[in-house]
This record gives structure tokens, C-alpha cells and sequence, in this order.
């Protein structure tokens, strides 16, 4: 009987589990030949995570595809794995046009569905894929026409005004400070008063609830990240267990807080210049069409997925999401880029001195102050803007969906329907192929004879064709008022906390440094009286 026993328990023991893991093995075997068969390179996965086990505990995902973008070296592309989905990784700066561009019809979605009837913050434009995407984008095309932004600009000014005063007594002092926040809340001021028409004085009271909620969204935490990293890789499982990427207190307060501004606004007849007044526009069916984006003109065949008939209502809760995504996008990404902006200017005072003359001349033009035309001029900015985003883009990657089985021009590879392509920003942008000696800032890159030489599709911060970053020109003009601000008054430089070398923020999606970004700041005493 004792020896039925152990035999029973040996078979529990040892035979079952070492079944299962022959079953584990077997199974990830098959699934990991997927590229093999196809004779497309790939970086070796492991079970049961593929190629994104550092990603999920130990590094930023954009800089993990960075790095498999340098092993590919000599290919178009490569393939990955994101737990057992393929992915494809496109090197070639002509396939990734092919794919945002001429191709746009069979590579419009982004490969994780959003899920807006569980967590409604998700339907925003960002995120949405189809003809609810296509209706949503083109409803939203007049926020950020050229002549939206003119009426948005004076509110960037006065709180640029408010950025230079916060940093006069600092300056003066010679202090260092921690400037991407200080940067992070001027960027606050601006969004929440274009885009909810509230001023919350982040610059004077750093605690202020909008702040607070912005630190909330992009606050690390190892659930957040977890979260963050499987809804990109394996969005199915998000929506099998009804998982919420966004903390659901964030999430009630934003619905809430759109919710009761429409209703104040609409119960007092208040209108505003600002973005919610053109998304209740949208929701009341009273605004036109401004056709200022390529989009428009963008073929919309029914067999795409993109027919623009499909009946679209812009509800509470659309409107909600699109401000959201307006806040959590616009103050993050320009702070940013600001921040790095600043940290490379710091690092070379040749060029920060050729910017504060730049500025200097423009103030001079235009009596003194900030205009929209004047910021517009300033040739020698935009190129240190760009230098700064193709080092340190936002968003080192960017994805697209197979919608439809296609074979890819030039190449022998036939790209299955629901294959995610990977675009790999960073890399593209840091290729000494592209731009030689990578590491350098050398906003010379940018002159119209050094882009002539180099495809257009290896610098791409904000994507390209109809899906490019609807707020790209809000955000730029927002990032140059910013660095005028504070340039034209101040210099800054590196002090004994600056972090040199960068280290990257592995638990931050967008790309970001460990400890933040501490900088001297000193009053100008080269400034040209105006």
C-alpha cells in the first residue's frame, strides 16, 4: 500500500510538472519559429516574455528596441516577439514610409486596441484605430490650426512672463536648480488654460491640484509600469481581465472635472477660446471644418477600415478623453524636450550664446516682445528644437497594426494580417548612417542643405502621414516660448549635480533621466538692451 503511495505521489511529483514544461516548451518552440520560417533575422527570445523580459523589469522599452535596432545593423528589418505575438521591426527609413505614408490604408491602427468601454480615458485620439479614429481626427483638426494657435499664443506668453518671473530671485542667486519640474509646471499653466481655461498658478504654488493629477498620470510605480508594458505587448490580456492602465482615481477625476466644465459653461453661456470650447462645439454640432490637415485628402474605401461616414457621437466621455490626452501629452513631452533642450545647451555655451543672440534680435524686431510671427522667424531655435528631439525623442518608438495581409515593396516578406510594426524613433535618429557622429549636438544637422542629403523618414519625432502628432505645432510653439523665457534673461549651465553622462528613467515610457535635470541658472550679463 506504501509503495502504491509513492509511486502515486513520484507520478505528482516528477512526471506531471516535467509534462507540463515539455508542453511549455513545445508550445513556445512552435510560436518562436514564426520569423525563422520567413528567413527574418531575430534577436533570440526567451520564454515566456519573447524579447521584452528587460523591458518589463529592468529597462525603458524604446531603449530594449534601440538595442535590437543596433543588433539588426545591415538589415531592412527584423522580427521580435512580445510574449508569443510577432512583431516586426522596421529599420529602413523607405519601408517606414511605406508603412505611415503610402501604405497608410493597410497600417492604420496602432496594434493595441483601446478599451473605452472599460476605461473611457482611452478613447482618445492617440489610441483609436479606424474610421472611429479617422471621424475623431478630423472633428479635432481645427484645435490646431494656425489660426487656433495665434489665439492660443498670448496665454504661452503670459506664462512664459510668469516662468521668467519665478526665476529672477534664483538666477540672481546663482542657484541650481531642478528644472525639468519648474519646466513640467509652466507646461501645466499652458495646457490647463488652452485646454480647460482654468489657471491653476503651478509656477507659484508647485502643489496645486492640476499638478498633483500630472504627477499622478506619469508617477513610476512597478504596477503602473507593469501595466504600461503589458497593455503595449499584449493588449488582449488588458482587455480579457478588464485591467485599467490608468489609476481609476485618475480616471474619475478627469471624467468628473470635463463633465462639470461643460455644464458650467453651457448652463452660463460661457465660451472661451480655448479646447473645451471646441469640443462642446463638436458635441453641440456647431463647428466647421477648417481643412488645414493632410488627412482630409486621405482615400477613405470602405475596405480600409476608414470609410468616414461611420456614425461617430463626440459624447462626455470622448470629450473627456481628449483632454486628457491633451494634458497628460502636451505638458510631458514639451517639458521634456525642453529639459533636454536646456541640458545641451548647458553642455555647449557656444551654441546657447548663438540662441540668446537669436533671441535678442527677435525681441529687438518686434518691440520687445514675444510674437507669434517673431517665434516663427527664429531660424537658428527651430534647428536647436529639432537637434534636441532627434537625441532625445519623446517617444522613442511608435507602432502600426497589419490591417490586411500585405507584402512589403522591395522585399520578399509578406506581412500577416495583425502583425504589429515596430518603428524604432530613437534609433532611427541616433544612426551614424543618418546623422554621423550621433552623439554630438549639432543643430547644423538641420539646415536645408544637411536634410537634403539624409531620407526624410530617419528623422521622425512626432510619426508621419496622416497619424503625425496632431499637436505637434502646439507643442513646438509651446517649447520655444518656454526656452525663450528663460534664455532671454538667463543663462544656464552644468553644475557639480548635472548628470553627465545622461542616465535614462528605465520605469518611464517616455523617455526621461534618473533624478531629474539639475542646472545652474544665472542672470544674463550680455543681454543687448532692446
Amino acid at each position: 500500500m506504501l509503495e502504491k503511495i509513492d509511486g502515486s505521489l513520484l507520478l505528482k511529483v516528477l512526471i506531471l510538472p516535467g509534462l507540463a514544461l515539455l508542453a511549455f516548451y513545445a508550445y513556445f518552440n512552435v510560436i518562436y519559429s514564426y520569423w525563422k520560417k520567413r528567413g527574418v533575422k531575430n534577436p533570440k527570445p526567451l520564454p515566456p516574455f519573447g524579447n521584452f523580459t528587460k523591458s518589463l523589469f529592468f529597462s525603458n522599452i524604446g531603449l530594449q528596441i534601440t538595442d535590437f535596432y543596433k543588433e539588426l545593423d545591415g538589415e531592412k528589418y527584423g522580427g521580435l516577439y512580445s510574449f508569443n505575438r510577432p512583431a516586426l521591426l522596421l529599420r529602413d527609413p523607405e519601408l517606414i514610409k511605406e508603412v505611415m505614408v503610402k501604405d497608410f490604408g493597410r497600417f492604420y491602427g496602432r496594434g493595441f486596441p483601446s478599451n473605452e468601454d472599460i476605461e473611457p480615458l482611452q478613447g482618445h485620439l492617440f489610441s483609436l484605430s479606424g474610421s472611429k479614429w479617422r471621424n475623431l481626427r478630423v472633428k479635432l483638426t481645427p484645435t490646431f490650426t494656425s489660426g487656433k494657435m495665434k489665439m492660443m499664443f498670448p496665454t504661452m506668453v503670459q506664462t512664459g512672463k510668469e516662468l521668467q518671473e519665478y526665476l529672477k530671485t534664483p538666477a540672481d542667486k546663482q542657484e541650481v536648480l531642478e528644472v525639468k519640474d519648474i519646466l513640467a509646471r509652466y507646461s501645466t499653466d499652458i495646457i490647463a488654460s488652452c485646454a480647460f481655461g482654468i489657471k491653476c498658478n503651478c509656477l507659484k504654488e508647485p502643489n496645486s491640484e492640476f499638478r498633483e493629477w500630472g504627477r499622478k498620470i506619469f508617477q513610476p510605480s512597478l504596477k503602473g509600469r507593469l501595466l504600461g508594458i503589458i497593455n503595449f505587448l499584449v493588449p488582449s490580456f488588458m482587455r480579457a481581465f478588464k485591467l485599467h492602465v490608468f489609476p481609476e482615481d485618475v480616471s474619475k477625476y478627469f471624467r468628473s472635472m470635463v463633465k462639470d466644465t461643460v455644464e458650467y459653461r453651457e448652463a452660463n453661456n460661457i465660451h472661451r477660446n480655448d479646447f473645451m470650447q471646441l469640443m462642446i462645439q463638436l458635441k453641440n454640432k456647431t463647428l466647421g471644418i477648417e481643412e488645414d490637415d493632410p488627412l482630409i485628402k486621405m482615400p477613405t474605401e470602405e475596405s480600409n477600415g476608414l470609410k468616414s461616414n461611420a456614425p461617430f457621437e463626440v459624447t462626455m466621455d470622448v470629450i473627456a478623453a481628449q483632454a486628457f490626452v491633451f494634458f497628460a501629452a502636451g505638458f510631458e513631452t514639451s517639458s521634456t524636450t525642453m529639459t533636454f533642450c536646456l541640458y545641451e545647451l548647458a553642455c555647449n555655451p557656444d551654441i546657447q550664446a548663438r540662441v540668446r543672440k537669436e533671441i535678442d534680435s527677435m525681441l529687438k524686431k518686434h518691440d520687445g516682445q514675444v510674437t507669434y510671427e517673431g517665434v516663427l522667424e527664429m531660424e537658428y531655435l527651430d534647428k536647436v528644437v529639432n537637434e534636441t528631439l532627434r537625441k532625445y525623442p519623446p517617444l522613442p518608438i511608435v507602432t502600426r497594426a497589419c490591417e490586411e495581409t500585405t507584402k512589403l515593396p522591395g522585399t520578399d516578406l509578406v506581412v500577416d494580417k495583425g502583425i504589429q510594426i515596430m518603428l524604432p524613433i530613437l534609433g532611427l535618429q541616433r544612426d551614424p548612417k543618418h546623422f554621423p557622429d550621433p552623439d554630438k549636438f549639432d543643430p547644423e544637422r538641420f539646415s536645408e542643405e544637411e536634410k537634403n542629403k539624409r531620407h526624410p523618414f530617419s528623422y521622425i519625432p512626432f510619426g508621419e502621414g496622416p497619424r503625425l502628432c496632431i499637436g505637434m505645432r502646439f507643442g513646438l510653439m509651446q517649447t520655444k516660448v518656454g526656452l525663450i523665457s528663460v534664455l532671454s534673461n538667463n543663462e544656464v549651465q552644468v553644475s557639480e549635480k548635472t548628470p553627465i553622462p545622461l542616465v535614462f528613467d528605465y520605469k518611464s515610457f517616455i523617455l526621461s533621466t534618473e533624478g531629474g535635470m539639475w542646472l545652474k541658472i544665472v542672470k544674463r550679463t550680455d543681454k543687448v538692451a532692446g
